[in-house]
């Protein structure tokens, strides 16, 4: 579609590359913290201090929105994946903590986008719910790679377990941005060392319960 010289201007004198991008970091945030549903394009459009058919003439539908925001998030968040998990060994007992970091610093400055991709309300059936579950797929088999690597490691060879393993991963995962999300003043490094911390002692008390 041509874009017309008052278009690529924006509005108010903000060049239109500068709005989209401040749409989007609403955008991001409003449908990260209330869901699909809940989110409405005038909200979005007021946060950012445009109209709403401006926000239909830069991204177009709801759902077009939505992808728009979808997109780099998916992107970035399995690359952080992938990236943190080429660094060691997939068995190595540190590697769960290296995925952790790269993902809180992935989502520092936007914690509310995990949930734009582990959105449980989007409409079935639709491009966004589709698009959405493949990003999941594919971290979930990296998940499911690594889960599968630390359990050989520790003498368990049984698939469910890794199975299992990978689903708890991804409710940890959640659980802890979620956490984070409600402790605005801790950073991605704080929260990494906080994880390393609640491993130890967690795995300190298992070592413990297997002796009794």
């Amino acid at each position: 579609m041509a874009i017309s010289p008052r278009s690529r201007a924006g509005t108010k004198g903000v060049p239109r590359a500068v709005r989209e991008r401040q749409i989007l970091a609403a955008a991001t945030e409003e449908f990260g913290r209330h869901g699909y549903e809940a989110t409405s394009l005038t909200t979005v459009a007021a946060r950012v201090g445009v109209t709403k058919a401006l926000l239909h003439q830069y991204f177009g539908s709801k759902q077009d929105l939505y992808l728009a925001c979808l997109t780099p998030v998916g992107d970035e968040l399995l690359g952080a994946v992938r990236a943190a998990m080429g660094q060691s060994e997939i068995t190595a007992p540190h590697t769960p903590l290296l995925v952790l970091r790269a993902l809180f610093t992935a989502l520092e400055g936007r914690r509310e986008a995990w949930f734009v991709l582990y959105d449980p309300a989007l409409p079935a059936g639709s491009e966004s719910a589709q698009r959405a579950a493949g990003y999941r797929a594919a971290i979930d088999q990296l998940a499911a790679t690594g889960s599968a690597g630390l359990l050989r490691a520790a003498g368990s060879a049984d698939p469910l377990d890794a199975d299992a393993l990978k689903y708890a991963w991804r409710g940890v995962v959640t659980a802890l941005v979620r956490w984070w999300i409600n402790h605005p003043g801790q950073s991605a490094d704080a929260m990494t060392e906080r994880c390393a911390r609640l491993f130890a002692a967690t795995r300190a008390a298992l070592a413990v319960g297997g002796d009794t």
